[in-house]
């Protein structure tokens, strides 16, 4: 059995089911839901530098969805512009809708679930069509919060029923910087972080078996090349089975490989990306591909039998995506002074001061379990050092 090195890997989570609704318009949302994940994770990457990196397009995308239904003015126009859809839209919110139900159906050996938290500061007064909205809005909570003290929220998820003791720290300025300097301009600061803050925390959490396992008694220590080129030895799962197998190349002809690798059931798969030349940076690779280039994966693949060698990995990312959102064309949202969200409240100068993140993975012999805080792209990441473990 020929063992050759495994390098870094681009890794996606697809959500491969499809609801039965309007064909043409689920089509069109499938191509602006792969837009959005491609340019959240190539903005993040050009931030991370070589490390490892996991994140929940759809996770995201749902927190900016419940955004846009409060959103007006030039506030929903960047969120539109980057979603590229509009959830105010009647047919586009009952496609949503109808997909988010899809997702929240488990099945043998699946299950995945969606929820966002809007934390709001006490004292706003919510009007009752957006309370309305979110209230349907996959597993939305709107929970009043104390923006002046620290670490004084807890997210649904957080509480003490749940298995997670982490507070995320919802303190005025605490990531954005805002509160630094004296004087006047801190005193306006201040009123603006503790009288009209929202902050968003979303989590996705999926766990989910292999159509076929791993078996543990295969698995061994083998070489992984690093991006520098040197290798290091990791837990290397192997099988020999049929999957669906395909080779592309990039506009500048930079060849790579694609392996499905499909979960029980095969409403979901593991996608993993791999540069066909060695000495091929996977950043190389990965600021190059776009959406018709995914889409092209679907008739691409090929059904083929071959020695399956993947690495055992574990990941874990925090994100505040206040800093990454402006790049991407979002920032009035984040503003005080140009934020326009009086369809949630008619108080002006409501904003978001922070937009939390938070993404753990484990691939297994036995499958994956996730957990991120509506679209194709459930998860989409790169392993660029399978020994450096999350905790």
């Amino acid at each position: 059995m020929h063992r050759p090195p495994v390098a870094s890997l681009l890794i996606c989570l697809w959500l491969v089911e499809r609801s039965h609704c309007n064909g043409s318009l689920q089509e069109s949302m499938g191509v602006l839901h792969t837009r959005f994940a491609l340019s959240l994770y190539q903005t993040l990457t050009e931030t991370e530098n070589n490390s490892n990196l996991i994140v929940s397009p759809v996770s995201v995308s749902l927190s900016l969805g419940l955004l846009q239904f409060g959103a007006r003015g030039n506030t929903l126009a960047q969120l539109e512009g980057t979603l590229g859809y509009n959830v105010n839209d009647a047919q586009v919110h009952d496609l949503l809708l109808h997909s988010q139900d899809d997702e929240s159906n488990t099945s043998q050996g699946m299950w995945l679930q969606q929820t966002c938290t809007l934390f709001i500061q006490s004292g706003v007064q919510l009007l009752t069509e957006f309370t309305q909205h979110a209230a349907v809005w996959a597993n939305t909570s709107v929970v009043r919060a104390n923006f002046s003290q620290p670490n004084h929220t807890r997210s649904p998820q957080e509480r003490p029923n749940h298995n997670h003791d982490e507070t995320w720290p919802l303190q005025a300025g605490s990531s954005s910087g805002e509160l630094s300097g004296s004087g006047e301009a801190q005193t306006e600061a201040l009123w603006w972080g503790h009288r009209l803050q929202m902050a968003l925390v979303n989590t996705v959490a999926f766990r989910g078996v292999w159509q076929k396992h791993f078996l543990f008694t295969n698995t061994q220590n083998l070489p992984f090349t690093l991006s520098d080129g040197s290798a290091i030895k990791v837990p290397m799962m192997y099988q020999a089975t049929e999957v669906s197998f395909g080779q592309f190349r990039t506009a500048s002809d930079l060849r790579y490989t694609v392996l499905e690798l499909p979960y029980l059931g095969r409403s979901l798969s593991l996608q993993l990306v791999l540069p066909s030349e060695r000495k091929t940076q996977l950043s190389s690779l990965d600021s190059q591909l776009n959406a018709r280039q995914l889409a092209s994966w679907d008739t691409g693949l090929r059904r083929t039998k071959m020695d399956i060698f993947l690495p055992r990995f574990r990941m874990q990312n925090k994100f505040n995506l206040r800093s990454v959102f402006p790049a991407m064309g979002i920032s009035d949202a984040f503003n005080p002074t140009a934020a326009d969200f009086t369809g949630i409240s008619v108080e002006e100068g409501l904003y978001v001061s922070d937009a939390f993140h938070e993404v753990r993975i484990e691939v297994t012999e036995d499958g994956t379990k996730a957990a991120a805080a509506t679209g194709s792209v459930l998860f989409m990441g790169r392993v660029m050092n399978p020994a450096d473990q999350a905790p």
